[in-house]
């Protein structure tokens, strides 16, 4: 029975081996990081860090399309499977569907009045 085992056990040697390879040729023969101040110093995307209070307001415009586009990503996740049963579900699917999309026509007519996809 176990030697059924013996070819995954001699991928798995194999495949440790080869990375405790690479990472001692990585050691040996790569570059060696020179410490500079600068480069200890935390930063993102690029742009150093601000050192300004923390407890400042930020906008959240950009959260809030974002949740948008993930609510009508998911509207088209809804219609692909409905369009594909359609016949199978009938009056009640569409009713069901038509009560989903009146919802979703409510929410983006307040989320629009309210000024949110304003830029």
């Amino acid at each position: 029975m176990t030697l059924q085992y013996l070819p995954v056990l001699l991928v798995v040697i194999g495949a440790s081996g080869f990375m405790a390879v690479m990472l001692l040729l990585n050691s040996w023969l790569g570059p060696k990081p020179r410490h500079a101040p600068v480069m200890d110093t935390p930063f993102e995307c690029g742009s150093p860090m601000l050192q300004t209070d923390n407890r400042r307001r930020t906008a959240v415009k950009y959260y809030l399309v974002a949740l948008l586009f993930v609510m009508f990503d998911l509207e088209t996740v809804l219609l692909y499977p409905w369009a594909v049963m359609y016949r199978e579900l009938g009056l009640f699917g569409l009713v069901e569907l038509l009560v989903f999309l009146v919802s979703l026509v409510v929410g983006l007519t307040y989320v629009w009045r309210k000024g949110a996809l304003e830029w």
